[in-house]
């Protein structure tokens, strides 16, 4: 459950504590956005593909990261990800605001073991396109030396889910202004074929199926 630095202090009434709504949004965003401190103290903020297992949060990137090796040292990292669902068209712009669900999880980050990282980066790979790792080859010694993947625990966090109308002043509710909401959702288009791909290759089974959304 959320613990202590994870309260929320304003618009309280947004948050949400169940654990599986955490979860859920975990389970359906792709890219999260890691922060902590450089060598120097100054804070960064880095956008990173993600997956949730289990109880845990997966990163991945290169060797070479500095932000990912400046992580793995067991600083202290927060990583946070959004579902922007829609625009809350008020009466006035003050008024105006959006639809979204957002974590924010605290913890530190460690290095998954070089034995467990064919299963992390199946997991990652699962989770941005369901099915993929039965059709490509296996990650080969060199690719695995020169990937790292982080896991960060999901112990300290915070949910904010803000799915409301707009909460106009009853003057403005009188008014002639139109007020409402313009739903968003992040959808797939057709699939495009790599410039160099030779005539002939179908469109796998986890392509069509992703992009048909």
């Amino acid at each position: 459950m959320a613990m202590q630095n994870t309260e929320l202090t304003r618009l309280r009434e947004y948050a949400v504590t169940e654990r599986a709504e955490l979860d859920r949004l975990l389970d359906q965003v792709l890219i999260a956005h890691v922060g902590l401190t450089d060598d120097n103290g100054a804070v960064v903020v880095i956008p990173t593909a993600m997956a949730r297992d289990g109880d845990s949060v997966l990163v991945h990137g290169s060797t070479g990261s500095g932000w990912m090796r400046r992580a793995a040292t067991s600083r202290p990292a927060c990583l946070t990800v959004t579902d922007l669902t829609g625009i809350v068209v008020a009466r006035s712009s003050f008024e105006s605001s959006f639809r979204y669900r957002s974590a924010v999880l605290f913890g530190t980050m460690t290095k998954v073991a070089r034995d467990d990282m064919p299963h992390a980066l199946e997991l990652l790979t699962e989770h941005f396109l369901p099915g993929r790792t039965a059709e490509i080859r296996e990650s080969s010694p060199r690719e695995l030396a020169a990937t790292m993947v982080l896991r960060m625990a999901i112990g300290r966090w915070s949910l904010k889910v803000s799915d409301g109308w707009p909460e106009d002043d009853d003057d403005d509710l009188a008014g002639d202004t139109w007020a409402g909401v313009i739903p968003l959702r992040l959808r797939p288009d057709a699939p495009l074929p790599a410039p160099d791909l030779r005539p002939g290759i179908p469109l796998p089974a986890s392509v069509r199926e992703r992009a048909a959304g």
